[in-house]
């Protein structure tokens, strides 16, 4: 009941970000069920279908990633001064976000089963009543198991990843041989320090004090060059749309996540080199403070633009070659994508609130502020747009020989 209050009550702008995550699931659970209508209609196509469930993998992790970075910055379940006294603790905040991803996610996946039914025919009394009967397996009875299994599956899996994301952590102190960078307190929900108020402590360090860098850096481009080599393997004697060009997608895209926020923090480093002023020296720290938090959802970006790039050089006509379903999984993942970006955007914002604020009571005019986030964008677009567009030539390269 209170996690029904608290999303009633919520702010619009919440609300429509919590709307966001029904729709993406929506679209998400409508190609699992097409994959069971697929399978009805064709059983002697198991492989084919069995392709088509794997391919599904990627919308549903980028509604899972969208799901998680919503619930992040839903302010009503931030833990805030006074309300462990009133029995909302961290475990229990955890438990509300948890349970608003699995009513958002939950909506979503009915829409999508009234969406697919209406599309076969099931239901009537709407525009375009059985308008996909003839690939949807019209006749033939579904399995309430395996549907009710594919709907299943995308609120399980973002209510327990936002559970696990937002587990409380121990609210020990950091030993003293281990410092943090940004100053004291307990680790917050999402590995970042947290004030004993509750709220994160995102500060910039002084320009003296070093500034961790995010491990992960090699790791990530292990995994993009083994997701290169892959489609070096595949080349042309598999189409673009078989399992081991799948696979070669999945290790470049979480290589890319991988490596993006120890590249969000080199790029920050650079901005600082060769005797920076004022401007470039606050967003050079920004940058390096926030390299995980942004980082990660750039990596994302980075590697569903250059999946999209790809294709274009694959196909003559990327329309022709692919149907609706797919156009359809393109959009999930890319608006998933986006909005998720926006979303960490605006969870950063948060997170800065009281530097900002510090920095404009000391006399910091308000455009330098403008400028340096002018100038922490450039520098990002500066980075990942040439790698995108190289992962991308280097991905459809051995398709397309």
């Amino acid at each position: 009941m209170l996690a029904l209050r608290l999303t009633r009550a919520a702010r619009p702008a919440v609300q429509l970000r919590r709307l966001l995550v029904a729709a993406a699931s929506a679209g998400t659970g409508f190609l699992l069920l097409s994959c069971l209508g697929y399978a009805l209609n064709r059983p002697e196509a198991a492989d084919a279908a069995a392709l088509r469930l794997a391919w599904c993998t990627l919308p549903l992790a980028a509604t899972v990633h969208l799901a998680l970075a919503v619930a992040r910055t839903d302010p009503g379940t931030r833990p805030r001064p006074g309300l462990s006294a009133v029995g909302l603790g961290p475990a229990r905040l955890m438990a509300i976000s948890a349970l608003t991803t699995a009513l958002s996610c939950t909506l979503g996946s009915a829409l999508a089963l009234l969406f697919f039914l209406h599309l076969r025919g099931d239901l009537t009394g709407m525009p375009f009543d059985g308008a996909a009967a003839d690939v949807l397996a019209t006749g033939v009875p579904l399995p309430l198991p395996a549907t009710a299994t594919l709907l299943a599956v995308l609120p399980a899996t973002a209510t327990t990843a936002v559970a696990v994301a937002l587990r409380p952590k121990d609210p020990r102190p950091r030993p003293a041989a281990e410092p943090h960078p940004t100053g004291s307190g307990t680790a917050g929900a999402d590995g970042d320090e947290t004030a004993p108020g509750g709220e994160p402590d995102v500060q910039p360090p002084a320009a003296g004090t070093g500034v961790r860098t995010p491990v992960g850096l090699p790791w990530g481009v292990a995994l993009v060059a083994a997701g290169l080599t892959a489609h070096a393997y595949a080349g042309r004697s598999v189409p673009a749309s078989s399992l081991p060009v799948l696979l070669g997608w999945l290790l470049t895209a979480t290589g890319l996540v991988v490596a993006s926020p120890g590249l969000t923090h080199l790029c920050g480093r650079l901005l600082q080199a060769c005797r920076p002023g004022a401007l470039r020296l606050l967003a050079g720290r920004v940058l390096m403070t926030e390299a995980a938090r942004i980082g990660r959802p750039l990596g994302v970006v980075s590697a569903v633009a250059s999946a999209g790039y790809a294709m274009t050089d694959l196909y003559d006509d990327p329309s022709a070659a692919f149907g609706p379903l797919a156009a359809l999984g393109a959009l999930v993942v890319a608006g998933s994508t986006v909005a998720t970006l926006l979303t960490v955007a605006v969870e950063a914002r948060q997170c800065r609130a009281g530097t900002t604020a510090a920095l404009l009571r000391l006399g910091a005019p308000a455009g330098t502020l403008r400028m340096a986030a002018a100038l922490r964008a450039a520098a990002l677009l500066a980075l990942f747009t040439p790698l995108t567009l190289v992962i991308a030539a280097l991905s459809a390269l051995p398709l397309t020989r």
